[in-house]
């Protein structure tokens, strides 16, 4: 019984892992096969962009001050406090901007579109829409896709910026340090592979979050409870994937940029 429960088990997730597979493809690949539908591109870029601005925003303050806070505390004892705005901005451009840009907006967003996707189609909206002779991949699925690529790499600047800018907050008013020499040791600091790091990350977290969603919502069965199902199995799954994502390109670029650190 055991082994028949693995097995089962196994076979779940591989069929899962492939449907996913084809159906994110499918999604990417319509953008370059007509019809595009470019209104409800600028619709979703609206929600997802500015409705994400404001939990960004703090988001980014908010860790940027913790930042400053911690790495000043423990930087003195080595006499180094001056290098505080090195260290915030290389943590915020590298990694944290990009990531908790991705798992913030993938907790309000990719939770959306599962649980919007997923009622349409317990309503059989969805077959609708089939009857009607219109393919709700390329008229949902697709514009979500892309809109999340395109935005989330604008959050990121927002996030990174607004972290730099929190540290510096803290470390002018809490820590009472220059805050000219913070902004000159966070800007003078930073290098190509930096930047390349901190903006190609968001491009690939827009997709998975975004494809997650669709996948999981376009998947849903059962009802009400079935859209609960499917908004929280949409958001774990994005915040997971993107997290390990995250240590994947985070070791390709590194052995890319090897020469250049």
């Amino acid at each position: 019984m055991a082994l028949e429960t693995i097995d089962k088990t196994a076979k779940s997730i591989v069929l899962t892992v492939q449907d996913y597979s084809l159906f994110a493809w499918r999604a990417l690949m319509n953008l370059f096969h007509p019809p595009i539908y470019w209104p409800d591109f600028l619709i979703q870029s609206d929600i997802i962009g500015f409705g994400s601005l404001s939990i960004v925003v703090l988001s980014g303050l908010s860790t940027g001050g913790v930042l400053a806070l911690q790495s000043a505390a423990t930087l003195s004892a080595f006499g180094a406090a001056a290098v505080t705005g090195q260290f915030v901005s290389l943590t915020m451009i590298r990694e944290l901007g990009p990531v908790l840009t991705g798992v913030m907006v993938s907790g309000r967003n990719a939770s959306s579109m599962a649980s919007e996707l997923g009622s349409m189609v317990v309503t059989e909206q969805i077959d609708a829409m089939r009857a009607l002779g219109v393919d709700p991949l390329r008229k949902l699925v697709t514009p979500r896709i892309y809109a999340s690529i395109a935005m989330l790499f604008f959050l990121t600047i927002v996030a990174d910026a607004c972290g730099i800018l929190g540290g510096g907050a803290v470390t002018v008013f809490m820590n009472n340090q220059n805050g000219t020499q913070y902004f000159a040791m966070a800007w003078e600091h930073l290098r190509f592979p930096d930047i390349v790091q901190g903006l190609v990350k968001p491009l690939f977290f827009g997709y998975i979050l975004s494809s997650i969603g669709c996948f999981y919502g376009m998947r849903t069965t059962g009802g009400t409870q079935g859209v609960g199902r499917s908004t929280i199995q949409a958001v774990v799954t994005a915040s997971v994937l993107i997290i390990f994502v995250d240590f994947l390109i985070t070791q390709v670029l590194l052995s890319l940029f090897a020469g250049w650190m």
